[in-house]
């Protein structure tokens, strides 16, 4: 029996497998007392079952172990399938505490399917509880908040968040990417230590991480009004762009930074071995690869690149 071994689950847990009618009892019914096991009956010649498989396969390996799922070849297993009564393939059932609990027939979106795999894993024993729509719809303010750049809007909503949920990692990350934004980085330090390890790839921890590193890289920067002066009396001085744009950032203003930044690059992409363009690429980390303005700096950077 050829058996695939899901990212990030159990131990010894076989997340996706094929079985047939000889295991089926042990496959499904008994490991279903331990988590859900979704059961997908399939045959080599189904067009539709090719559809249907793989993106099956990828929405049970994004619960790490939460969800099982066994894969039945109906020709091979023509017995199981008529117990079943599969009449149409794809045929998926649901299992859990060793009985059928839900299921649908024929080929789903993605979408769907994950909601199908979802809502057995949030009803699964030992499930986390169910999302709080209030706290959901505060991380999705404090979330713009700091895609706007206001750190002390983003930073109070955070600092709620965790009056309700003390132990919620979304809104710890977060804080700790506010108090960056408002000059803090040694809080920001402390929070993003109180993360759990499993989290250290997360997007928003890796670029929390970027940004107190490129702070540290930046060290003491001039006063923005004295290099803006410096500017106005000559605009071909990279130089003092380039302090603006460090500046600026250690400030919080990363927009005005990478505004900085491009118009250097207008003016002489390869200064100083690209020094500025370098810099630019570190504020993109630092912000993270979905943030609005690391989207719009690339655009930015792309126009003067390729005009």
């Amino acid at each position: 029996m050829d058996m695939l071994i899901g990212e990030g689950g159990a131990a010894g847990a076989d997340v996706i497998k094929d079985s047939d009618t000889a295991n089926f009892a042990a496959d499904v019914i008994e490991a279903s007392q331990e988590a859900p096991v979704i059961v997908d009956f399939w045959a080599t010649w189904c067009g539709p079952c090719k559809q249907l498989g793989p993106a099956l396969e990828k929405v049970v390996k994004e619960q790490n172990g939460k969800v099982r799922l066994v894969k039945i070849d109906v020709d091979k297993n023509q017995a199981l399938a008529g117990q079943l009564r599969v009449q149409s393939i794809p045929a998926v059932f649901a299992f859990a505490g060793g009985r059928p609990v839900d299921g649908f027939v024929g080929a789903q979106p993605e979408s769907q399917l994950r909601q199908f795999v979802e809502r057995l894993a949030a009803a699964a024993p030992g499930a986390a509880p169910p999302a709080d729509p209030v706290v959901d719809q505060m991380l999705g303010e404090a979330r713009a908040a700091l895609d706007r750049g206001d750190g002390g809007a983003a930073a109070g909503l955070y600092s709620r968040i965790l009056e309700l949920d003390g132990a919620n990692a979304a809104a710890l990350v977060g804080l700790a990417r506010a108090a960056i934004m408002l000059g803090q980085p040694d809080q920001a330090r402390q929070m993003l230590g109180q993360l759990p390890e499993e989290m250290a790839k997360e997007p928003d921890v890796v670029a929390a991480r970027a940004a107190l590193a490129l702070i540290d890289d930046l060290g003491e920067t001039g006063d923005p009004e004295a290099l803006r002066a410096r500017i106005e009396a000559d605009p071909a001085d990279l130089q003092a762009h380039y302090d603006l744009a460090c500046a600026l950032y250690a400030r919080g203003q990363a927009g005005d930074a990478i505004d900085a930044l491009i118009e250097s690059i207008r003016r002489d992409r390869e200064w100083e071995d690209a020094k500025a363009r370098k810099l630019l690429l570190k504020f993109f980390d630092a912000l993270g690869p979905g943030h609005p303005l690391t989207q719009k700096g690339r655009r930015g950077l792309s126009s003067v690149l390729f005009s």
